[in-house]
C-alpha cells in the first residue's frame, strides 16, 4: 500500500472501475491526487481501494457527489453516463454548484452536448475528454486525453488529467467525443486490414510472424500491426482488453456523425456492418481483436 500522506487536497471522485479505470485511478493515486472511487462491483473497487491509502471507497453516487467536486465518469456508454450523473440519486443530485463532472468514456457527441446544457442549468460544468491508448497506455499513464470543454474549466483538472496521460484540446464540449469516434473508427479500419492482410499472407504461405516484423518496419506499421498481431492474434490469446461490442459502438458513434453532417463515407459504412456482423456471431464478451476468428471464417465460408 502506497504511504504517501496527501497534501489535503480535495479528492477527485471516479466512477466506472473496469479495465481502464484501475489502472488510471492507480496513477492519480501515485499522482498524490486522493481519490472517492465507485462501482458497482465490489471486487473492482477493492483491488484500488487496496492499493493505497490516497484510495477511498463512495458509498453512493450521491456520495461521491456530494464529496467531490470533480467527478470523471468512466463508463460504457453515453447513456451510463446520463444515468450516473442525473439519475436518480445520482452524481448531479448532491454536487455543489461549480462542480465538474468530467466524462472520459466514449459517448455521443450530440447527448454529451445536451447533458452539458442540462448541468449548465445546474449550475455544473460538464468536460468531455475520452481516452485512446488501451489498457497498456492506462497503465503507463501515456493515455491520449481528447478534450472539448471551456478553457477555464478545463484549467481546473489539469493536474488530475496529466498523472492519466497527454492533454488534446479539441473544442468546446463534445468535439472530444467527436474526435474519440473518429479516432476508433481509423483504428477499426487498421485491424480489418491488417486481419485481412495476414490472411492473404498464410494462404500464400508467408509466415505470419515474419510479416508482422516486416510491416512494422515499413509503410504498412499501424497500432494494429504494432500492438496486435504479436500479442494478441497470431498467438490467438484475443485479449487485448477492449471489447469488440464498445469498438463496434463507437463506429456507429463515429457514423452517425457522418450522416447527420451529410458526409459520405463509404469505407465507414462498410466497416460498422463488419463489425456489427462480427459482434452477432463472436458475442458481446469477444475481444475486438477476435474479429480475426471472423474474417478468418467467412475467408474459408464458414460461419465464425
Amino acid at each position: 500500500m502506497a504511504d504517501k500522506a496527501h497534501t489535503g487536497e480535495e479528492k477527485i471522485g471516479f466512477v466506472g472501475i473496469g479495465n481502464m479505470g484501475v489502472p488510471m485511478v492507480r496513477n492519480l493515486a501515485k499522482a498524490n491526487v486522493p481519490v472517492l472511487a465507485y462501482d458497482l462491483n465490489a471486487a473492482a473497487l477493492a483491488s484500488v481501494t487496496s492499493d493505497s491509502n490516497l484510495v477511498t471507497a463512495a458509498a453512493s453516487l450521491a456520495d461521491i457527489g456530494a464529496k467531490c467536486t470533480t467527478v470523471i465518469t468512466m463508463l460504457p456508454t453515453g447513456a451510463d453516463v446520463r444515468e450516473a450523473v442525473l439519475g436518480e440519486g445520482g452524481i448531479a443530485s448532491k454536487m455543489a454548484k461549480g462542480g465538474i463532472v468530467l466524462d472520459m468514456s466514449s459517448s455521443e457527441p450530440t447527448g454529451t452536448v445536451e447533458l452539458a446544457r442540462e448541468l449548465e442549468a445546474r449550475g455544473l460544468h460538464l468536460i468531455d475528454a475520452p481516452v485512446s491508448g488501451g489498457v497498456h497506455g492506462a497503465i503507463a499513464g501515456t493515455l491520449a486525453l481528447m478534450t472539448g470543454g471551456a478553457d477555464e474549466v478545463v484549467a481546473r483538472v489539469e493536474k488530475a488529467m496529466g498523472a492519466m496521460g497527454n492533454l488534446y484540446r479539441t473544442g468546446p464540449v463534445g468535439s472530444g467525443h467527436a474526435a474519440k469516434a473518429l479516432n476508433n473508427f481509423l483504428s477499426a479500419a487498421s485491424l480489418t486490414a491488417t486481419c485481412e492482410a495476414l490472411l492473404v499472407a498464410l494462404k500464400f504461405g508467408l509466415d505470419g510472424a515474419r510479416m508482422a516484423d516486416i510491416w512494422n518496419a515499413s509503410t504498412g506499421r499501424s497500432n494494429a500491426t504494432e500492438n496486435k498481431l504479436h500479442q494478441h492474434i497470431l498467438n490467438k490469446k484475443f485479449a487485448a482488453g477492449f471489447t469488440l461490442k464498445l469498438l463496434d459502438k463507437d463506429v456507429k458513434i463515429a457514423r452517425a456523425l457522418a450522416e447527420s453532417l451529410d458526409v459520405r463515407a463509404d469505407y465507414l459504412d462498410r466497416v460498422s456492418a463488419l463489425l456489427g456482423d462480427a459482434l452477432e456471431e463472436l458475442g458481446d464478451e469477444a475481444d475486438h481483436t477476435a474479429l480475426y476468428r471472423y474474417l478468418e471464417k467467412i475467408s474459408e465460408g464458414r460461419e465464425a
